[in-house]
């Protein structure tokens, strides 16, 4: 199955049982459609929890905002939550995962120490 969407969170690693790392994220994927006879789009958004297994130096490069393909195997959970309401998530342990964009981070730029920030007011010319 592969599937196309956005991270919604940058990407956690997580050591399980064996000192095994796995990458965990989740993608977004929105579609729309009209009902027939209507004039109103109709507009829903599926989320996917996707397991990478094969590295953790992905994780640099899975941060939200950027759209990515995956292609892996789908299954579902059902659970409980801590109120005992019914959940249900699908999931996916993922064979391949394309970048087909990566979001530019907004951290600030560190100052260079070599670059004068301030004018100079006392030069000798």
């Amino acid at each position: 199955m592969e599937i196309t969407g956005r991270i919604v969170a940058d990407a956690k690693i997580s050591t399980v049982k064996g000192d095994k790392e796995v990458v965990n994220f989740t993608v977004v994927s929105n579609d729309r459609y009209r009902p027939k006879g209507s004039k109103e789009t109709k507009e829903f958004s599926t989320y996917f929890n996707i397991a990478w297994w094969m590295g953790t130096n992905i994780a640099k490069v899975l941060t939200k905002g950027s759209i990515v393909s995956v292609s892996g195997r789908l299954f579902t959970n059902a659970y409980l939550d801590l109120q005992g309401n019914p959940k249900a998530s699908i999931n996916c342990h993922a064979s391949e995962i394309k970048m087909i964009h990566i979001k530019k981070t907004t951290e600030p730029k560190q100052p260079d120490p070599h670059e004068i920030s301030e004018p100079v007011a006392d030069l000798p010319f």
